[in-house]
């Protein structure tokens, strides 16, 4: 799977799932675009691509229109085309629908985890026609399933969106050229949670109930987003793929 003369825009990649599959992409030629918030976190995971490629490094924050709007700017300035976006950025917070701050937190994740994914996939799509390239939105299996805690049916909500919103995509672009695809992880070793606060749930505690025994590392996620930007799944669109270690047929 060479991305030799390819162009990656992957947004949330200062860590996790995102800072895994840039550093996936430029070990396999491609020129990567990462943008985050957090300084810190995006210099070490531009460090690990170095060793392969410099990528470009982009602060942003993807709930702000007019840095989307900078971000995709760069990225053509940068490398003239843009062949493969991924929609990682996403955030989680916990607010049950008795509690005050219910609509707030709702309105603080659908920016984030939703409209910034249509904002930028929009921005993007003209170059992606151009180069007949494709978008990998990261989901979750939270998509699919009633949650199982209180606090989290705004996050449950706003990825379900998502997955819906890569059916919608796929339909509108797919006589342009332009594959969009869904990957929804179960639990991943990322610090989504630490970043949120929330202190009281550990991944690790899930392998027991998965049906594999093991909950997920970022690069296996990052494998499956490589495959489907690849010419392997040229005929693949508008699907969801779970990496979830058997969550989903369990629940």
């Amino acid at each position: 799977m060479s991305f030799k003369g390819k162009v990656v825009l992957i947004t949330g990649a200062s860590s996790g799932i995102g800072a895994a599959t840039a550093l996936e992409f430029a070990k396999n030629g491609a020129s990567v675009a990462i943008v985050g918030r957090n300084v810190e976190k995006l210099n070490k995971a531009a460090g690990n691509c170095s060793k392969y490629s410099k990528p470009l490094v982009i602060k942003a924050d993807v709930g702000d229109d007019k840095e989307c709007k900078n971000i995709v700017a760069s990225v053509i300035k940068t490398f003239g085309k843009l062949d493969v976006l991924v929609n990682n950025a996403g955030i989680t917070r916990n607010a049950t629908i008795l509690e005050d701050n219910f609509l707030e937190m709702y309105d603080q994740i659908m920016k984030v985890n939703v409209r910034a994914h249509l904002n930028v996939t929009s921005l993007a799509a003209p170059y992606l026609v151009k180069t007949k390239g494709n978008i990998i939105n990261i989901s979750s299996v939270a998509a699919s399933l009633a949650p199982k805690m209180k606090g989290i049916t705004p996050y449950c909500v706003s990825k379900a969106a998502l997955n819906h919103f890569t059916r919608c995509a796929a339909v509108e672009l797919a006589g342009e050229g332009v594959r969009v695809n869904t990957v929804s992880p179960g639990p991943v070793k990322t610090d989504l949670l630490d970043n949120a606060g929330i202190t009281d749930m550990k991944i690790d505690n899930y392998a027991d109930s998965m049906p594999l025994k093991r909950v997920s590392q970022s690069v296996e996620i990052a494998d499956m987003i490589l495959f489907l930007a690849s010419d392997k799944a040229v005929g693949v669109t508008g699907a969801e793929f779970f990496v979830d270690n058997g969550y989903m047929i369990k629940n």
